[in-house]
């Protein structure tokens, strides 16, 4: 198929009419496909092979891919039908061709006396023989006759599950402790001891006789790390004001008391910063270890 956009009108409505009629006769033959034969269908087929050769647009393609969708399930549903030989199977004429086999009923030309004129003396009814038609199995059969058994024991009893019960836990309530709760005045409280503390450390700082110092010597406790870390906490609230300045200088991270900048100063072009100070137990060792080789005053809240 080659798509063409400027295909005649006329033919392309053509085309689509001749699809659709013979969809309908498909759906027709679905409602009663003992009515229709193979061949009817494979000459609508052909004639879906013949229209094919004028499309050229996706609307007749999709209508010739709908009808051969029909078409197919048509042709299954009347291959699932169909008779091989001269007939399909017949139960009713197996199991007579069977019984007269094993000799239950001998054939009509037999069970006739020869001076007889009609079958009243003898109906030919006479004992299976079941033997005769087990050979003839067999010959068709190498499966070697195996014994049987059942599995297990006739009489089983059902195990029956034991219900544990489980020890509930009583807790004793003397030791039950309540979790503690936080009001206002401590909240305020916490609030004022960082501001208590901030302001002992600016005070210390203003006392000093040295106007920078190194800012572990400032800080360090060499008894205790915990407060330690809270000294660094409370110098970073004056370092964020302003009032305090931070810097480095020959390779020695030093502290010194400053003025707080100014409005004219941030316009000026004065821009914040922020630092991480990393200090864990390693620096706090290191740190110690570098101040015992000076004389130093450690100073602490």
């Amino acid at each position: 198929m080659v798509f063409d956009p400027d295909q005649d009108p006329e033919e392309k409505r053509a085309v689509r009419q001749n699809y659709r009629s013979l969809t309908r006769k498909i759906e027709e033959q679905q409602a009663n496909p003992n009515d229709y034969t193979a061949e009817e269908l494979l000459r609508q087929v052909r004639q879906a092979d013949k229209l094919f050769d004028k499309v050229k647009g996706p609307q007749e393609a999709t209508l010739d891919s709908h009808l051969l969708l029909m078409a197919s399930n048509m042709g299954a549903q009347k291959a699932r039908a169909m008779k091989s030989g001269s007939g399909a199977f017949d139960v009713d004429d197996f199991v007579s061709k069977l019984i007269t086999f094993m000799g239950g009923r001998k054939p009509l030309e037999e069970s006739l006396p020869q001076d007889s004129d009609d079958g009243e003396d003898g109906d030919g009814e006479a004992s299976l023989d079941w033997d005769r038609i087990g050979r003839k199995a067999l010959a068709k059969s190498r499966r070697v006759p195996v014994m049987g058994f059942m599995l297990g024991p006739l009489s089983i009893e059902q195990k029956k599950r034991a219900q544990v019960k489980r020890a509930k836990l009583e807790k004793n309530k003397d030791e039950e402790q309540k979790p503690q709760e936080l009001k206002e005045e401590d909240i305020q409280r916490s609030e004022n001891e960082t501001t208590k503390n901030v302001t002992v450390l600016t005070r210390i700082l203003e006392q000093m006789e040295e106007t920078k110092i190194n800012i572990f010597k400032f800080v360090i406790n060499p008894k205790d790390f915990a407060q330690s870390v809270e000294n660094i906490f409370y110098l970073s609230f004056l370092i964020r004001d302003g009032k305090v300045a931070f810097e480095t200088e020959d390779g020695e991270p030093v502290i010194y008391m400053c003025e707080p900048p100014s409005d004219e100063d941030y316009q000026g072009g004065l821009k914040k910063q922020q630092m991480v100070l990393e200090f864990d137990m390693a620096t706090w060792s290191v740190s110690l270890a570098y101040l015992a080789r000076k004389d130093n005053i450690l100073i602490n809240v």
